[in-house]
């Protein structure tokens, strides 16, 4: 297929495995996600979902399996029929098409939120000072934090830091952005500001994989629902098919506690 400007961020999973000291915690997972889709990923603690997240971008190897962002490998290249990794520079610049947010937030303590976000831009010489201030400006307008942007992290709330977060990632202007459980971290009546975000992200057509405890935000905004259970995919459909009527007797088990 001929990649065009509306069908970037295809993501392609094959056969992912992945083990800690002998224990795997992903066993085989097989998983596209169409451009422009916004799948949430829904599973008990320890069930693999951060980590087939973090597999997405190569922030995690795999020990056996690919992904691939519009058919290119992340963290690898094909030889032979052998899959070997790059260098760090080659790792570092396939990961910029796959931007992520964790849940701690992960800001840099001694810049402002406005530094925050030019900094990837300028260290990669993506773009000049100039040019990274203004779509600092910018994203941070679209985050509803315009006149934050001389704030250091310190002095700007959760869900604010959350927020320069999400402009950052969105800097590189990554074909797929990643969210790690965006909202674990903060206090419950800073969540909404940051979920309003996510809404307006999904409305624009950028692929988004969003690992979340947040069953109603996910029936809201996910085209898609995986649910995984002991490092594989046991139920995916439409969030009116999984969340309302799950087949799957640990879809249930897990729904039925979370939504009582």
């Amino acid at each position: 297929m001929t990649l065009t400007e509306s069908t970037t961020g295809l993501v392609e999973i094959r056969g992912v495995h992945k083990s800690y000291g002998g224990v795997e915690v992903l066993r085989g997972i097989d998983l596209t996600i169409a451009p422009g889709e916004v799948v949430a990923i829904l599973g008990a603690s320890g069930s693999g979902k951060s980590t087939l997240l973090r597999t997405i971008n190569h922030l995690e190897t795999v020990d056996a399996g690919s992904v691939a962002v519009d058919g290119q490998l992340i963290g690898y290249e094909q030889r032979g029929g052998k899959l070997y990794e790059l260098r760090e520079k080659q790792v570092l610049e396939r990961r910029t098409q796959v931007g992520i947010v964790f849940q701690n937030f992960n800001l840099f303590p001694h810049l402002t939120a406005l530094e925050n976000i030019t900094e990837a831009p300028l260290a990669l010489e993506r773009l000049s000072k100039d040019d990274a201030r203004e779509l600092a400006l910018g994203l941070l307008d679209r985050v509803g934090l315009g006149d934050k942007a001389d704030h250091y992290p310190r002095q700007l709330s959760g869900g604010q830091q959350q927020r320069v977060a999400i402009a950052r990632a969105l800097a590189l202007k990554p074909k797929v952005l990643l969210f790690d459980e965006p909202t674990s971290a903060l206090d419950p009546e800073l969540v909404g500001e940051v979920l309003d975000v996510i809404r307006d992200l999904a409305q624009l057509g950028t692929t988004l994989v969003i690992v979340t405890h947040e069953i109603g935000f996910a029936r809201e905004v996910a085209d898609r629902i995986v649910f995984i259970d002991g490092g594989e995919v046991i139920e995916q459909g439409p969030p009116s098919e999984v969340l309302v009527r799950p087949t799957h007797p640990r879809v249930q088990e897990f729904l039925a506690k979370v939504l009582a």
